[in-house]
């Protein structure tokens, strides 16, 4: 078994409430952190090499030193739990099965960054976690963790938890932070970043759930012992959120650096493909990361195996590689459609466009309509470069990343499925029976 950090107690019973989690040496961190300077808890999370949980992979200490101290404004920490990413749902675990974690990361984190007013930013539909996490404040409130000099250090720390509406966007920092300030959730145009000017125009971090809860073990442990795990630089743990074809879906904490091949086949994780069946393609980072067939995702170019980190899995760039996201790992077994598959994604972004940027707004329905006519019968082989054509017109030419997150799964999956798109094209009565997949030379019904 690999080391656990953020879920080694979370099968504890009773471990939501304070003071089981306190007997399992919770908040420790925070007794820690108040006997050092803020600067120096910063220097132990760059040394830890953690980054950034949520998607982008972005060094945390680093995006931590970047924070306005020489305005004299108030600073803010903002979790970032949003967690909309089809495929993604590694975050409302933690927070519904430990929240004191959280809760314990936000604290020391917070004084870490100098902020006295933190937030914690739930997704809407998460109402069960938005009431677990309330009960976990309200605790460490009773208990002298939060509120006014804290443990007597001359700390003082406000907590709150807040939802959102449930938009996608929302999980864009700027769209959050709009959002958060009671405004329509649309991303703000950077330059200036939140760590100059964020929530109240006051400088502002953000940060994932799954980040801000390694931190306690930084602390307590020393940022070099965290990256001692791992690999490169790809140090410590990272939850990934395991769906789709496999025998054990569920949320496993890997240690970086173990094989794609491992991850989907051993029994300590996914278990192998369900039914018995073969491995056909993977997205291994959430809906907006692009999708590889089973080739590609087990070995790279050289013929070595691919790893669960950020720099393997983007081995090879976009041509034959793809990215570790946010963990969203989607397994689709031979029967999977990868057409009908790509027109639910985009589908689901053609939605979720906050509608501010042209190429998004109208290019998400374009990619949805067109890749609807492969499922209706009525494709061309015309549509297959124009609907990649559309999606390359969106890529980079956006606000936020939202165009970059549909544009690259129609890319990589032309680039790598393109026959099967073909199939649709020159078979539509067979393609579109119930239960009808393509296997690279003829029709199968399941």
């Amino acid at each position: 078994m690999g080391i656990k950090i953020l879920t080694k107690d979370i099968d504890v019973p009773g471990i939501q409430n304070f003071q089981v989690y306190r007997s399992y040496g919770g908040y420790n961190s925070v007794e820690k952190a108040l006997r050092m300077t803020p600067d120096e808890v910063v220097e132990e999370v760059k040394k830890s090499g953690l980054r950034g949980r949520g998607g982008a992979g972005f060094p945390t200490g680093m995006k931590w030193s970047f924070i306005d101290k020489k305005s004299g404004k108030p600073r803010h920490l903002v979790c970032n739990a949003d967690e909309s990413e089809p495929g993604t749902f590694k975050d409302r675990y933690l927070m519904s099965k430990n929240p004191h974690i959280l809760i314990e990361g936000m604290i020391t984190s917070s004084f870490a960054l100098g902020a006295n007013l933190s937030y914690i930013y739930v997704r809407g539909e998460l109402m069960y976690v938005v009431n677990i996490l309330q009960r976990a404040i309200d605790e460490a409130y009773a208990n002298g963790f939060l509120g006014k000099n804290i443990l007597g250090s001359g700390y003082d720390l406000e907590l709150h938890v807040t939802c959102g509406a449930g938009a996608y966007i929302c999980g864009e920092e700027t769209a959050l932070i709009e959002s958060l300030e009671g405004k329509r959730g649309n991303p703000r145009i950077k330059p200036p970043f939140p760590a100059i000017s964020g929530v109240w125009s006051n400088p502002t971090v953000v940060n994932n759930v799954e980040s801000i809860a390694a931190v306690p073990y930084i602390v307590n442990n020393g940022g070099e012992e965290y990256a001692k795990i791992g690999i490169g630089k790809s140090t410590g743990t990272k939850l990934i959120s395991a769906s789709g074809h496999i025998n054990k879906p569920g949320v496993y904490e890997i240690e970086m650096g173990v094989t794609v091949e491992e991850f989907i086949y051993s029994e300590e994780y996914c278990g192998g493909i369900w039914k018995g069946r073969k491995l056909k393609a993977v997205v291994a980072g959430g809906s907006s990361v692009p999708i590889l067939p089973a080739n590609l995702i087990l070995k790279l170019a050289n013929g070595e195996p691919r790893l669960m980190s950020y720099e393997s899995l983007s081995d090879g760039g976009f041509a034959t590689g793809t990215m570790l996201g946010s963990g969203g790992f989607i397994v689709f077994d031979e029967t999977a459609s990868i057409v009908h598959n790509l027109w639910n994604f985009e589908r689901f972004y053609h939605h979720e466009s906050c509608g501010q940027c042209s190429p998004c707004r109208e290019g998400t329905g374009w990619v949805e309509k067109i890749l609807h006519k492969f499922l209706d019968g009525h494709a061309t082989m015309e549509d297959i470069d124009l609907v990649a054509d559309v999606a390359k017109k969106i890529e980079g030419n956006t606000i936020c990343p939202l165009g970059d997150a549909a544009a690259w799964p129609v890319a990589s999956a032309i680039k790598h499925f393109r026959p099967e798109f073909e199939w649709y094209v020159t078979n539509p009565e067979e393609a579109c029976k119930p239960g009808a997949y393509y296997t690279g030379d003829k029709l199968v019904l399941a």
